[in-house]
């Protein structure tokens, strides 16, 4: 499939609205199950240090 700009492109005979909206909620999904394991865990060892703390002070 060619396009004859990049305005046509973008637009993908009028299917561009759809087309670039599922790019995005797809790339939204992919960063989503990337960055939530890294936050949960960084989460994770910060509570686990607080109750470390905790349990030394005792």
């Amino acid at each position: 499939m060619s396009f004859a700009s990049f305005s046509d492109f973008l637009a993908m005979a009028h299917h561009g609205l759809y087309v670039w909206t599922a790019y995005a909620i797809c790339l939204a999904v992919l960063v989503l199950n990337v960055a939530a394991p890294i936050l949960a865990r960084k989460r994770y060892l910060q509570q686990e240090a607080r109750r470390l703390r905790r349990e030394t002070e005792k």
